[in-house]
C-alpha cells in the first residue's frame, strides 16, 4: 500500500514537473516551421558539424558575386535565401535557426547575411545607436507566411555548408546588387 502511494505521488509530481515545463516554453517563435525541418542530423552547434569552433562573424568586405545555382546539390551559392543556425551575436554558442542570404565564402564556410521578418524602421533610431543596419528586401519564398523580410547589412555570418538547408529561395538579381551594395557601404 505505501509502495503504490509513493508511486501514485511520484508520478503526480512528475507530470507537474512536465506540465509546467510545457507550459513555461510556449510557442517557440524561432522554431522552425514543418516546411523547415531539418533534412538531416545536424550537431547543436555549428562548431561540431566542422570539428571546429565557430571562428566569428566575418570581418571586412567579401567578394561579392551573385551566383546562385539551385540545383547545385547541397552547396548553396551567392544570391540564394537558405535556412541554417546562426549564433547569437552576443554569444557564439548560443542561436536559432533562421534564413540567410549567401553572399560569399571564406575557406570551407559560407559567408551569409540573416534576415528577419521584424519591421526595423519602427527602431530605427534604436538600430542605428547601436551600429545596425536593416535593408528591406520584400517578400519570398524563404518566409511561409509571405511576411516581407529586412537583410542585417553591417554583420556577416560565417555558416557551415553542412548545416544549410535549401528550403528558401533565390533573390533576384536586382535586389542582390541593392543589398551587395548596401554592404560594401558609401562609396
Amino acid at each position: 500500500m505505501v509502495s503504490d502511494m509513493a508511486n501514485q505521488s511520484l508520478r503526480s509530481r512528475l507530470a507537474g514537473i512536465i506540465g509546467r515545463a510545457i507550459r513555461r516554453s510556449g510557442p517557440r517563435a524561432h522554431a522552425p516551421s514543418r516546411a523547415h525541418a531539418p533534412l538531416r542530423a545536424r550537431a547543436s552547434s555549428p562548431g561540431q558539424a566542422r570539428g571546429t569552433a565557430y571562428p566569428g562573424d566575418f570581418l571586412g568586405i567579401p567578394e561579392i558575386t551573385y551566383a546562385p545555382n539551385p540545383g547545385n546539390g547541397n552547396v548553396a551559392d551567392p544570391g540564394e535565401i537558405v535556412w541554417t543556425w546562426v549564433p547569437f551575436e552576443e554569444d557564439h554558442s548560443q542561436g536559432k535557426d533562421r534564413p540567410v542570404l549567401v553572399i560569399g565564402h571564406d575557406g570551407p564556410w559560407l559567408l551569409a547575411l540573416p534576415l528577419t521578418s521584424k519591421d526595423h524602421d519602427h527602431d530605427a533610431e534604436q538600430e542605428a545607436r547601436a551600429g545596425h543596419r536593416w535593408m528591406d528586401v520584400g517578400s519570398g519564398a524563404w518566409d511561409d507566411s509571405g511576411r516581407a523580410s529586412e537583410v542585417r547589412v553591417d554583420r556577416i555570418v560565417r555558416v557551415d555548408p553542412d548545416r544549410v538547408r535549401r528550403e528558401g529561395a533565390v533573390l533576384d538579381e536586382r535586389r542582390f546588387t541593392k543589398v551587395a551594395r548596401a554592404v560594401r557601404g558609401p562609396d
